[in-house]
């Protein structure tokens, strides 16, 4: 039987990566305690370590999410962490049912949610969000509970940007906001005001790691940001240490990003390795 929803509980729907663990580890310092849906096949087992309670629960099967958050205690909620987009997009609509058998919820959601609305990331999501709502799950901000994660205003690292980096800054922002708000990617790569590389499906590794073979000679700038109308329940960029490795892999000079609303990954531990490779790293 389902327990009555508790204020100092949060519910936790994880999908890859390590910012699943960096909001159980901030929830867990402000006394909640978490309980965590952790998407099959995404979510590293090891997180069990950081919550409270842990369970998979099949990414396809949204009813299963919201009986086991609120059986917990749960009712406000964050989610965060990829999941396989790639594979889910290449697949058709009778495959992906076939394949993860999903619940009435799910299929609520998208036939009826999402009935006559383009397949973009914020709709879904909205959707996502609206059917947990509806079963007593909140959505809440993602970053409510790791704040100093997040980007600050200006330049973070000792590392500082060249004076042609300054100007491909200038040049690239308006220029990455917009694909922002295009629904096209995050991220843009720069060098001498020319744009090398535009983020799409592939994600911003494969983006680096085309801009690095693109532009030889290297110093070159990469941007990334939030579409302008970005949900702060699900839509956060992230840049960790996988991002300042490849990018000094691909000669990269800086990463520029939106100040208070990009998650830093290892914020400390991230500006010193980008120090170390000399990096620069900007709040923009």
């Amino acid at each position: 039987m389902a327990q009555t929803s508790n204020n100092n509980v949060l519910g936790l729907i994880a999908g890859q990566g390590r910012l699943p663990f960096i909001i159980a580890e901030g929830a867990k310092k402000a006394g909640k305690r978490v309980v965590c849906a952790a998407l099959d096949g995404n979510a590293s087992p090891e997180l069990a370590d950081v919550c409270d309670e842990f369970s998979y629960v099949p990414l396809a099967k949204m009813g299963r999410w919201i009986r086991f958050l609120k059986s917990g205690g749960a009712q406000e909620t964050i989610m965060v962490g990829r999941v396989a987009k790639k594979r889910l997009q290449n697949a058709s609509i009778p495959r992906l049912i076939a394949a993860y058998m999903p619940d009435w919820r799910t299929l609520r959601t998208y036939f009826w949610r999402l009935r006559g609305k383009t397949m973009q990331n914020d709709t879904l999501l909205s959707a996502i969000a609206d059917e947990l709502s509806s079963g007593g799950i909140i959505l809440t901000d993602s970053t409510k509970y790791s704040k100093d994660q997040l980007a600050d205003k200006g330049v973070m690292t000792k590392t500082q940007p060249s004076r042609t980096v300054g100007q491909d800054i200038e040049f690239g922002w308006e220029i990455v906001k917009k694909i922002g708000e295009l629904d096209i990617g995050q991220s843009v790569a720069v060098k001498d005001k020319d744009v090398i590389a535009v983020e799409a499906i592939e994600g911003t590794a494969r983006m680096i790691s085309r801009a690095g073979r693109l532009c030889k000679k290297g110093k070159w700038t990469l941007l990334k940001a939030p579409r302008s109308s970005h949900d702060m329940r699900f839509d956060v960029p992230c840049v960790g240490p996988d991002t300042i490795r490849s990018l000094h892999e691909h000669a990269a000079a800086a990463l520029v990003v939106e100040a208070d609303n990009t998650f830093i990954i290892d914020k400390q531990e991230t500006l010193a390795l980008a120090d170390k490779l000399k990096i620069a790293v900007i709040g923009h």
